[in-house]
């Protein structure tokens, strides 16, 4: 059998795909690569416009051959000579069985119902498969095999709850609130402190007490803070109402860094002095250097959360701010931010005004921001005492099983795809809601999903009872530890993955998967 895979992201573009909506892709194809080479001969296409001429050339050779893509079903062609499978990562409890656009191909069910069956990433995703297509569709849950991928890591870190001391490094910036020097006077203005009167003497008639009102607020000042909550209130409650189109040319407005050109050799430069202009009180933010090597020293309870901070699913806000809330009087408290986003200037003014807001605090925010190998990555790993996730829906989560798979115990929603995994065995479990949604690509922003709404509280609540184990029940710790360990081996080694989609493949090679003869192949695959 061959396989042709192919993502929209490839190992050339990785780089400038940070933030994308195909940059998991890339990596679940990563994942799946060497299981399907255990099954077959594994061809990477960089083209759909590749995969009939090769799967031609392979017929004629008398060879077999699948093609799987990894992208959304309204991205895959439905036309090709080769079978086609999709695999499909998706966080809503419905797929699009409606088209728009006069593109027919934004029905997913209409795509899927053509390829004849799908391969998903968690049973939440077949779910909503089924949901639209009849619980007959032939589905095979396929979470991405990493479990052996960081049998190194275990070995090589100590998994205790409280770390001693480990040094992070990046190539690029760290912003840390501990030398930030974080104060919520940079966002509004000073109050002068009213001076300590003497007292009255008793002859003395009283004198009226004096109120020295805080100067008023500058037009400066109160543009600042408008369009800070302008930009939060669209990050957190429109922007995921937007269709993707829309949100990346809204992205595509924020002013560039203005370019100094270089003066031209022997030219005449006439001179103009002017008067400076008057200082603002709240100029703008001077981005930090990205392109060098940098690191931080962090030690004691560490919880680490990885993310997008400009995917609003990811509810960050609360994240940061349940932490801070919970550890605020905590000084051996430190939340790791591991950030994938290329673009430093989509979030740090964000981050910094969101920090000052919550200052003073005693714990400590630490935000990673640029490239990470494979050796800083590690140490990453072991350093956490627990990762966090506080989305509102996922489709896999990659991050969060990374991190269970180095024996990591987390904070985590039991919704979404992360219902496949999480539990109170392995996790402190955050409470959640359902609140409709819309599903991201559709460009009439109509509700016709549903999502999740963590609960800032219970959040806040399982930070302060997991800081409480990793001081007073190291026991326990180790305990949860082992267990998240052994549900990621249980849950997607190579072993278990290879183990699915061989029956699923014998099954579909039994009887030919088309609309006609879907009933046929039903409930064989391994879900």
């Amino acid at each position: 059998m061959n396989f042709i895979l192919y993502s929209d992201v490839n190992d050339r573009s990785i780089s400038l795909s940070l933030g994308r909506p195909e940059y998991s892709y890339y990596f679940v194809l990563k994942a799946y690569r060497p299981v399907l080479e255990s099954l077959g001969r594994v061809h990477v296409v960089e083209s759909t416009t590749e995969i009939d001429p090769l799967y031609r050339q392979l017929q004629l050779n008398g060879e077999e051959s699948l093609f799987l893509s990894f992208t959304p079903p309204h991205k895959t062609p439905t036309h090709l000579q080769c079978p086609t499978i999709c695999v499909v990562a998706w966080e809503f409890d419905s797929v699009p069985n409606e088209s728009w656009d006069n593109d027919p191909q934004q029905d997913w069910s209409r795509t899927l119902t053509r390829h004849g069956r799908v391969i998903t990433l968690s049973s939440h995703t077949a779910q909503a498969v089924r949901n639209a297509l009849g619980e007959d569709f032939p589905v095979l849950v396929l979470p991405t095999p990493l479990w052996e991928t960081f049998a190194e890591v275990r070995n090589q870190f100590a998994n205790v709850p409280i770390n001693p001391g480990t040094t992070l490094q990046t190539k690029g910036c760290i912003i840390d609130s501990r030398v930030l020097g974080l104060s919520a006077d940079g966002l509004i203005a000073p109050i002068v402190t009213e001076p300590e009167l003497e007292p009255a003497q008793p002859s003395a008639p009283a004198e009226p007490e004096i109120v020295n009102e805080a100067p008023p607020l500058t037009w400066c000042r109160r543009l600042f803070i408008v369009k800070h909550y302008l930009r939060q209130t669209y990050r957190e409650a429109f922007r995921d109402l937007l269709p993707e189109r829309l949100r990346t040319l809204i992205a595509s407005l924020r002013p560039e860094r203005p370019v100094v050109a270089e003066p031209v050799a022997d030219a005449v430069v006439e001179v103009v002095v002017e008067a400076p202009p008057p200082q603002d009180l709240h100029p703008q933010a001077c981005f930090p250097q990205t392109t060098e090597l940098v690191e931080t020293r962090v030690d004691g309870v560490i919880y680490v959360s990885v993310f997008n901070p400009d995917d609003g699913r990811k509810n960050w806000h609360q994240l940061i701010t349940a932490f801070c809330w919970a550890m605020r009087d905590v000084e051996d408290a430190t939340l790791v931010l591991k950030m994938t986003q290329s673009d430093l200037s989509t979030y740090y003014v964000e981050m910094l005004t969101l920090l000052s807001q919550l200052s003073p605090f005693a714990c400590r925010v630490v935000v990673m921001h640029g490239y990470l190998d494979d050796q800083q990555f590690a140490r990453l790993y072991g350093a956490a005492s627990f990762y966090v996730n506080a989305s509102r829906c996922e489709g896999l989560c990659l991050p969060l099983m990374e991190f269970m798979a180095c024996a990591k115990p987390v904070i985590a929603p039991a919704h979404t795809a992360m219902q496949d995994y999480i539990d109170d065995r392995v996790a402190f479990i955050v409470e959640s809601s359902q609140e409709p949604a819309v599903w991201p690509q559709d460009t009439r922003i109509l509700f016709r999903t549903l999502r999740h709404r963590p609960d800032w509280g219970s959040l806040k609540t399982a930070y302060q009872n997991s800081y409480r184990m990793a001081k007073e029940q190291p026991a326990r710790y180790q305990a949860m530890s082992v267990a998240a360990s052994e549900r990621m081996r249980d849950y997607c080694s190579f072993t278990a993955v290879q183990k699915r989609l061989t029956g699923f493949f014998e099954s579909a090679q039994a009887s030919e998967p088309t609309p006609a003869s879907i009933a046929a192949v039903a409930g064989t695959a391994s879900c």
